[in-house]
């Protein structure tokens, strides 16, 4: 029993379909996947974010309480002057102020200094949330959509398998195994059209044998890339 060109016709434009649907269908994960790992990497810059503020708020009050101190020894070591019992303990009294009040002075710079870095990392913070929010967002709106289109996608699939099955009913049963044997291993690629003698899968001219074979309907392989070869219409 011969295996008609229309039926391999078919075969193979069905094969192709489903390919095609089946790519669509896995490339859908793929994509919510990728949107995924954006979401973490932006939930990442956000949590650096905070903590790149907590740092630097934690280094503020510890030269707040170092101020504090430092102001406080300047108040007792004034209280002092006036105790003072010699001249030299007077002046070294006043050189210690003098250099606390110096220290004080560069501390408070450096205080300011670090609170409007706190104003600048806080608006990085707030540009973290709403990229995260973004990525959220087109997250959730692919999501819908990949699954939206999934569901239409598998009845596609299952319309196309019933339509394959109906189809390889045409395929003679001492044919099958090769044809099963070539599609299970290359899938829709295992099939190719013959044009103008030349097998349009991988380049190759056919034999004349071969496309006598063809023409009279019996099946036929490619000798290099081992497709099940038809005709066109």
């Amino acid at each position: 029993m011969a295996a008609t060109a229309a039926t391999l016709r078919t075969l193979h434009r069905i094969h192709v379909q489903l390919a095609e649907l089946r790519d669509r269908l896995d490339r859908g994960p793929r994509q919510i996947a990728l949107r995924q790992q954006n979401v973490a990497a932006r939930e990442a810059d956000l949590q650096a974010a905070h903590e790149a503020v907590k740092q630097v708020k934690l280094r503020v009050d510890g030269q707040q309480l170092d101020l504090k101190a430092s102001e406080q020894r300047i108040v007792d070591w004034n209280a002092k002057l006036n105790a003072c019992s010699s001249n030299k303990e007077f002046q070294t009294l006043k050189e210690q102020i003098a250099a606390a009040e110096m220290a004080t002075s560069v501390l408070s710079d450096e205080i300011l200094e670090n609170l409007e870095r706190i104003d600048n990392l806080g608006e990085k913070v707030v540009k973290a949330e709403s990229d995260l929010k973004a990525t959220e967002e087109e997250l959730a709106k692919i999501t819908e959509k990949v699954e939206a289109s999934a569901e239409v996608i598998r009845g596609d699939i299952e319309r196309l398998e019933v339509d394959l099955a109906e189809a390889e009913k045409g395929i003679p049963a001492d044919f099958r195994t090769e044809y099963d044997r070539v599609i299970n291993h290359k899938g829709a690629e295992g099939m190719s059209e013959v044009e103008d003698g030349v097998c349009n899968g991988c380049g190759q001219k056919i034999t004349p044998n071969m496309h006598n074979a063809l023409l009279m309907s019996r099946p036929t392989f490619c000798g290099s890339c081992g497709r099940l070869l038809y005709i066109p219409e």
